[in-house]
């Protein structure tokens, strides 16, 4: 009996059956006997044991049929409510039908005395069922709230069948350590009402609540989160120092229930979340399926999610190139167990390595090259231009030869913003690899371009959120610690993007691209960094400078205040998609291209650094290190 009270275990619903059924036949028998006055004689013995009988009969019949049985009474709502009233009436109904029909005309009784029963029956039977219901949830309750110890006082955004089933869910868990004062809603119709005896309130009255309730938390469905509304309060929540949760949607619950490890704090990435992405799945079908899909870098943060973007659309094989032992591993795993029967490959390998790659490709003959591989962060590569050369650039100079020597259809280049104007070697190196990329769809001096089948498409984009090694992850750690929260300038601004945001948008890029293109994506509005890292120290519940301190390190190696989709020269042409632009840029000779490239790859094989970067300026002009030792340089040129 312990165990059904303070526990999560319920009621046999054969013994609430047979609750419901004593308590009809009893109403049954009250109702009887009240028209009766209480006159029990010989006829009306075997008069009531007939009716009593048939109505006992039918509704065992109709409760049985419309599952009243089944439902867990401490949870009963008004749903469960209007089933009761539902089932009794029909009961009465069939139950007068029966009995007009069958019984009156062998067992006597008068019509108005039968009509008088059957209509005080349905009342009282109807008022006792839904009064047991009532007081079975009052009393749990009440023993929950004398138990409650260290609650979570919460409030639900949304007063929509959602939210209200999202208050019951997380009313139902014994383990569950919230209590909940009300929901939060800006619908006029609905503000300073009351759903399952819980306020609705304005959104307005957030600061109020906290104060009289000491609110700590706001719980939101994840798949609201993009409604003006919802971000309003958000953002009154994360002034106010309330911590806000999210849950996935009803249909994703595990075994149509709420779980508890299924209750996340929001992250940045939901703040910033946009719109979502209508893509034209048609021509990515059209594009991928059937096809062998080489993804390199696939271990990476996106190269990981081409992965599983590629996959959904029935490729006939995607081989998954990394030279990351472990992450690697960790990729084939989950593809196994998330895409059971995907014909997929791992290789291992470095794109460097041209003998290596020469013989995946041989082995393997993709049709599609997504190439993700790079080297992407800008103080290590300003200290290691080397490195830099030989992944970013000459990487890609392997990957795409080898492409065209293996007739592949179509070649992705995943690119970045910071080869625009770069002022970094990651930047600039990434810049020589779209040159080099761009050029091998234009005709050479020893070169006939209608040979080549191979079509060739650069995509561009700003920073991603959550990828390794991202800002994003770096405040997390830096917030969990206890701070401070290191932002490199006051005034430095980033685009980003969500991963599978940006993936969708290199896919559909894929798909569109005919060969010689640079897209660019619409990235928004630039974020202020130190804005980010304040409003992550907030979403954890905490104060910006007073529970996390947020300093300022200075610009570090090769960084600018701010990314540029475009250079300044580059003009952009729209495409059918209003996210995705292609850049018009200049293009340069691929017999020069080459040349320049294998220049640069002989001054890295000697070692100077300083050469080698002297050499990057000459084929990306607009290179000007900031805040870096090759500087020098920028005023070298100058003088002469």
């Amino acid at each position: 009996m312990k165990n059904i009270i303070y526990g999560e275990r319920a009621l046999s619903k054969w013994l609430i059956f047979l609750i419901d059924q004593i308590i009809i036949s009893w109403a049954f028998a009250v109702s009887f006997f009240i028209v009766m006055q209480f006159e029990f004689n010989e006829i009306l013995r075997g008069t009531f044991f007939i009716y009593s009988g048939v109505y006992s009969l039918i509704a065992i019949c109709v409760f049985i049929r419309m599952r009243i049985h089944t439902g867990i009474i401490r949870y009963s709502n008004t749903e469960d409510i209007f089933r009761i009233f539902s089932a009794v009436l029909l009961t009465s109904i069939l139950y007068v039908v029966v009995v007009m029909t069958f019984v009156i005309p062998y067992f006597q009784l008068l019509v108005r005395q039968f009509s008088i029963v059957t209509i005080l029956n349905f009342f009282v039977s109807t008022s006792i069922l839904i009064m047991l219901r009532i007081g079975v949830k009052s009393f749990f309750s009440f023993i929950k709230n004398a138990q409650k110890g260290d609650k979570e006082v919460v409030l639900i955004y949304g007063s929509d069948s959602g939210s209200i089933l999202l208050k019951q869910a997380l009313e139902v868990r014994k383990e569950s350590k919230f209590e909940i004062i009300g929901f939060i809603d800006d619908d006029l119709d609905k503000v300073d009402k009351c759903i399952e005896q819980k306020k609705v309130y304005p959104t307005s009255s957030i600061q109020k609540l906290k104060k009289k309730y000491k609110i700590s938390n706001l719980v939101v469905m994840s798949n609201c989160l993009n409604v003006d509304g919802k971000k309003i309060a958000i953002e009154k929540c994360m002034e106010e120092g309330i911590k806000v949760q999210t849950v996935p949607p009803a249909d994703q619950w595990l075994y149509g229930k709420l779980q508890l490890n299924q209750i996340r704090n929001l992250k940045i990435e939901d703040l910033l979340q946009r719109d979502a992405i209508i893509l034209k799945k048609t021509n990515i079908l059209n594009e991928i399926t059937g096809k062998r899909v080489l993804i390199t870098g696939a271990a990476g943060s996106i190269g990981s999610e081409i992965v599983r973007q590629v996959l959904s659309y029935n490729p006939q094989q995607v081989i998954l190139c990394d030279q990351a032992e472990s992450p690697l591993h960790e990729l084939q795993l989950e593809v196994e167990d998330n895409f059971p029967g995907a014909k997929t490959a791992i290789y291992m390998a470095d794109i460097q390595n041209a003998r290596r790659i020469r013989s995946m490709f041989k082995q393997y003959k993709p049709q599609i090259v997504f190439h993700a591989a790079a080297y992407k962060h800008v103080p290590m590569m300003e200290n290691n231009p080397s490195e830099a050369i030989n992944t970013n650039v000459l990487g890609t100079k392997n990957l795409a030869d080898i492409s065209v020597e293996f007739k592949v259809d179509k070649f992705i280049m995943i690119s970045t913003d910071k080869a625009v104007n770069p002022t970094n070697v990651m930047g600039a190196s990434k810049r020589i690899a779209e040159i080099y990329i761009q050029s091998l769809n234009l005709p050479g001096k020893n070169r006939d371009i209608s040979s080549t089948q191979t079509r060739f498409i650069t995509t561009r984009f700003g920073n991603v959120l959550g990828s390794n090694g991202s800002v994003v992850s770096r405040f997390k750690a830096q917030i969990e610690r206890g701070g401070p929260v290191t932002v490199t300038h006051p005034d430095i601004t980033r685009y980003f993007m969500t991963i599978p945001e940006s993936v969708q948008l290199v896919m559909e890029a894929a798909a569109i691209g005919n060969g010689g293109e640079i897209f660019v994506f619409d990235m928004g509005c630039p974020v202020k960094i130190v804005d980010l890292a304040r409003n992550m120290i907030k979403l954890s519940g905490l104060v910006p400078d007073k529970d996390v301190e947020i300093v300022f390190s200075g610009l570090r190696p090769g960084e600018k205040l701010y990314e540029e989709l475009l250079n300044k020269e580059e003009q952009s042409i729209p495409t059918h998609h209003n996210k995705i632009k292609i850049s018009r840029v200049i293009t340069y000779p691929l017999d020069y291209v080459e040349q320049a490239i294998n220049e640069l790859v002989d001054l890295n094989n000697i070692g100077n650094d300083y050469e080698v970067v002297k050499k990057m300026k000459e084929i990306v002009p607009e290179f000007k290190s900031n805040n870096s030792v090759y500087e020098k340089l920028d005023i070298f040129n100058l003088i002469v």
